[in-house]
């Protein structure tokens, strides 16, 4: 029952906090700097709010299981492709997938399965990321 608990606790906490940060603030803050920005910067400034959102997802997951904090966030990773996050986030690994699918028969395709390849290679990098800034620090070497 502890095994559950140590690997679960992390992934619930990844997803609360990714869902969170989604929602509660991303969202209503893009809202709110759009005008500021312009059409041609609002793609960009939601992607690198996805990024941090992402990054600090990660945080949280491995903060939660430091010893395995990589594995942490590669398990709540591996949550993260069955859903369609819609408008919210950039990702969604079933319609990667059926890119892949549909550009195997037509090449009209490839353009955007490298588009949205790239970005989900972005996102999960940044998740890692986080998860890596969570582990433990070292001690440092000491010659005395």
């Amino acid at each position: 029952m502890k095994i559950v608990f140590v690997w679960a606790r992390p992934v619930v906490l990844g997803w609360v906090t990714l869902l969170g940060l989604a929602y509660l603030v991303e969202r209503p803050l893009l809202h709110l700097i759009a005008p500021l920005l312009g059409a041609t910067w609002i793609a960009t400034a939601h992607l690198a709010f996805d990024c941090l959102t992402m990054a600090a997802a990660g945080w949280v997951a491995g903060r939660f299981n430091r010893e395995k904090a990589i594995f942490s966030a590669g398990l709540f990773a591996a949550t993260l492709c069955f859903w369609d996050f819609g408008g919210v986030l950039a990702l969604n690994v079933p319609w990667l997938l059926l890119l892949v699918k549909n550009s195997i028969h037509d090449s009209r395709f490839l353009d955007s399965l490298a588009t949205s390849a790239e970005t989900h290679v972005l996102l999960f990098g940044c998740l890692i990321v986080g998860a890596m800034l969570s582990r433990p620090r070292q001690k440092a070497v000491s010659i005395v």
